[in-house]
């Protein structure tokens, strides 16, 4: 009996050192998604994560022969959350980093939880890379990124000439809100290009006389 009450804890150790390592990387990587202003944040990251590895466990307890159709499908499943973080433009797809780093964390979960350690720290060593680059080329901007701006105007303004104004190409409008009464519009837009050449649309638009305030995440 204290044989396999001691069987049954170790059993419970390691199904609960599997959850929290996959709670812990998944929540720190996706933090920094947060901090970058990423269509994916923390919460989704860590969902995603937890619930992989604990579909992987259930799966690993099923045996082989039952296990892979509902890993399978787990893999296959994920893409349609992935999908929801791509925004399309007219010559465009935003959010292709987001929708793909989705899916290779329900990856990341389902290794966790069968217990592979050493293929999952590699697997997300290899993610913090690619992430860290992507930093590293906008820092020095090189390539294309995207970037959400807010524009406000203290007037009521095409939003053509806005945008014409910002020096804007390649863009996607989230929304707009317009306050009649005091004659106010707010644009919120994912804009794509050039880090200096988005960082340049204040400048632009500054001594305008229907600038007001600008922000960009």
């Amino acid at each position: 009996i204290k044989l396999k009450l001691f069987e049954r804890l170790m059993e419970l150790l390691e199904i609960g050192i599997r959850f929290v390592l996959t709670l812990l990387l998944s929540l720190l990587f996706g933090l920094e998604r947060q901090y970058s202003h990423k269509p994916i944040g923390f919460g989704t990251y860590t969902f995603v994560a937890i619930g992989s590895c604990s579909l992987a466990i259930i799966a690993v307890a099923l045996g082989f022969d039952r296990s892979i159709p509902l890993l399978s499908s787990v893999v296959t499943g994920i893409g349609f959350l992935g999908a929801g973080a791509l925004i399309k433009t007219s010559d465009k797809i935003f959010g292709l980093t987001s929708a793909a780093s989705i899916w290779v964390f329900a990856i990341f979960g389902l290794i966790i939880g069968i217990g592979e350690y050493r293929i999952g720290i590699i697997l997300y060593i290899l993610m913090w890379v690619v992430v860290l680059s992507d930093r590293c080329l906008e820092r020095y901007g090189i390539g294309s990124h995207q970037k959400k701006v807010t524009i406000q105007t203290k007037s009521i303004v095409n939003i053509k000439e806005v945008i014409k104004s910002a020096g804007i190409e390649k863009y996607k409008l989230l929304d707009i809100d317009i306050d009649k009464t005091h004659k106010k519009m707010t644009l919120h837009l994912y804009v794509e290009g050039k880090k200096e050449d988005i960082n340049k649309i204040p400048d632009r638009i500054i001594n305008l006389d229907w600038f007001e305030d600008v922000k960009i995440e």
